[in-house]
């Protein structure tokens, strides 16, 4: 009789048991299923220097492949970010842009690095928040014969994107296209902007060519006739693509140098703009993601 009660009592803490393990069991496959399902932060960086800082402050961190391109995998208090490495120049970054886009579905793109100043008010460490980016590397030419010369001054913003048809035709687009960075993001970096103590934090144009100019009057051209802050290589290039798929985007540069004021390249600036934009994913995923 005792032996039968024993053997009930054993079968009831061995029911209990198992569907304590269930419950947990249920309750860690909701928590991966939600980590998994959340649509990750991407966090683009063109070379190593602009994007290998941050990967590293990321947990349990993965790296993939597409072709030249890489993506690591990781998370930010348990919120999924990938950042990439998307090689420099336009081209690169349009095509990792859409591959990122396709294979992860992210909820939103920052493209971040180093930037050459535009204006002679910005010093080497001052950010700026892409408020626009465009591209001023597409352009229209004077129509000039042979032995005429050559007349940069008087080119033309040539809008890609205006017309399905030929641009170098469209009246329509002779004017520059300007991206608009998203209003949650612009939100989530002028909240954290006092973390930033090397330098300044400002709003801006930032101009994008596969062009890399060293003339102070190009330069100068470049401010005065499409209000730029900085020049680099790769954000109109993200924020087209973005806005292709509809998905927020923001450029976030930080001056490397200034030829307009005579400031020195520092590659230093490359890891303290990584360290603000962390704090900038932190304050969105807080404030827009974790609701």
């Amino acid at each position: 009789m005792k032996q039968n009660l024993f053997t009930k009592q054993v079968a009831i803490i061995a029911a209990l048991f198992l569907i304590l393990l269930a419950g947990c069991s249920s309750k860690a496959e909701s928590q991966t299923t939600e980590e998994e399902t959340a649509q990750p932060i991407l966090v683009q960086g063109p070379m190593p220097i602009e994007a290998e800082n941050f990967a590293e402050k990321l947990s349990d961190v993965e790296e993939e492949t597409s072709g030249t391109f890489v993506f690591y995998k990781g998370t930010l208090d348990g919120y999924p970010v990938i950042v990439a490495k998307t090689g420099k120049g336009m081209e690169n970054t349009a095509a990792a842009t859409a591959v990122a886009i396709e294979r992860y579905n992210p909820a939103a793109i920052i493209n971040q690095g180093t930037s050459g100043g535009h204006d002679p008010n910005l010093n080497v460490f001052d950010i700026v928040l892409g408020e626009k980016t465009t591209n001023i590397g597409s352009l229209k030419t004077g129509d000039r014969a042979d032995g005429e010369g050559i007349e940069p001054t008087n080119w033309i913003p040539m809008d890609l994107m205006a017309s399905e048809g030929s641009a170098g035709e469209d009246p329509n687009a002779e004017k520059a296209r300007f991206y608009e960075g998203d209003e949650e993001l612009l939100e989530a970096a002028k909240a954290v902007k006092d973390v930033h103590t090397e330098g300044k934090v400002v709003e801006g144009t930032i101009g994008s060519a596969d062009v890399w100019n060293n003339e102070v009057d190009r330069i100068q051209w470049f401010h005065e006739n499409y209000g730029t802050s900085v020049e680099e290589m790769e954000g109109a290039a993200g924020a087209q693509i973005a806005k292709a798929y509809d998905v927020p985007f923001l450029g976030i540069r930080i001056l490397s140098n200034n030829k307009t004021n005579g400031g020195q390249y520092n590659p230093e600036t490359a890891s303290s703009n990584q360290e603000y934009v962390f704090e900038v994913v932190k304050e969105y995923i807080s404030s827009n993601l974790e609701k």
